[in-house]
């Protein structure tokens, strides 16, 4: 692999209008699938409720079972196969203004059994596993989920501003903030839901992609100074092409790995691995064709020192 990508001469800036159009198409048909499936779907994590996993003795009829559930008064349960053809997940949210499940735990529960029984029968199945969620813990979770995400760019814009110059930093949180539009049109487009594994998966693409970034960037600063008379066009490119084995044996190494827990995992670990997997190829993505076209845009704009290297306007 390494004799393969060594010393390639691919002219990657030059195809940076391509690569904007190809990301305002995916970002605009993720986000424009809303219109047949609704805005995101969040996990009870952080809307409260409760989350039964259930072991039938027979394969269950599911739309008896959510008709079930409705007689209950539970209405817009979630029902998926969770392992066997006779184990399925159940999940609730609370009514709403309910703080009935907050006081306590058991009840979300309770409802849902009793919804079950009073239609299957009580020994029809067996409950296996359950997770209840307050309205206050859940609205804490999406707090915290958010302040994670701001934390991690002001971390990261803290640690750039200090590793490289004003004009990389500034090219690399763009780029990251690509990554993570792009990731969230790739969840709302399979319309995965949102939990705290997704959001840990956007969290851990945001370092992969960072970590690309950087890695380009400090051939970029090497070169530049290397080479003074070239164009920041084509140091660019050079960075790129010289980074390149080692881009796809780390990154197709980690795509192996995402990949088996796609098909070898269970339903709970699939939508970090389908986001990791994604993540990684848009992450490796804006490296390349975001943050390198952005740098040289700044360039333009905000020249550096001319005995550095004098930047020049993107090839078409």
């Amino acid at each position: 692999m390494l004799r393969i990508l060594h010393d390639t001469k691919i002219d990657f800036i030059g195809h940076w209008r391509t690569a904007v159009i190809v990301t305002v198409a995916f970002v605009v048909l993720g986000f424009g699938s809303s219109v047949f499936t609704g805005w995101f779907h969040a996990s009870i994590e952080f809307t409260g409720g409760t989350a039964m996993q259930v072991a039938f003795k027979q394969p269950p009829d599911v739309a008896r079972v959510r008709a079930a559930l409705e007689r209950g008064g539970i209405r817009g349960a979630e029902i998926a196969q969770f392992g066997s053809a006779t184990e399925y997940q159940i999940k609730a949210q609370d009514p709403e203004g309910s703080t009935e499940a907050a006081a306590n735990a058991e009840a979300g529960a309770r409802r849902i059994r009793e919804a079950l029984a009073a239609d299957l029968g009580a020994d029809a199945f067996t409950v296996t596993d359950r997770m209840s969620v307050g309205p206050r813990v859940g609205a804490e979770l999406t707090r915290g989920a958010v302040l994670a995400v701001l934390i991690s760019f002001l971390v990261t814009m803290a640690y750039l501003a200090f590793r490289f110059e004003w004009r990389f930093g500034l090219s690399a949180v763009l780029a990251t903030a690509h990554d993570i539009v792009a990731t969230l049109a790739f969840i709302k487009l399979l319309d995965l839901e949102i939990s705290l594994t997704v959001i840990a998966a956007i969290l851990t693409v945001v370092g992969y992609s960072l970590n690309d970034t950087i890695i380009i960037f400090d051939r970029v600063r090497e070169n530049l100074h290397k080479k003074r008379k070239e164009s920041l066009f084509a140091t660019l490119n050079r960075s790129i092409n010289e980074t390149l084995p080692r881009s796809v044996l780390t990154h197709g190494t980690t795509i192996m790995a995402t990949l088996a827990l796609l098909v070898l995992g269970g339903e709970v670990i699939r939508p970090f691995a389908w986001v990791m997997s994604f993540g990684i190829f848009t992450g490796t993505f804006s490296s390349i064709f975001v943050a390198s076209p952005i740098l040289m845009w700044v360039e333009a704009k905000w020249p550096r020192p001319s005995e550095v290297g004098a930047p020049v306007a993107a090839k078409a």
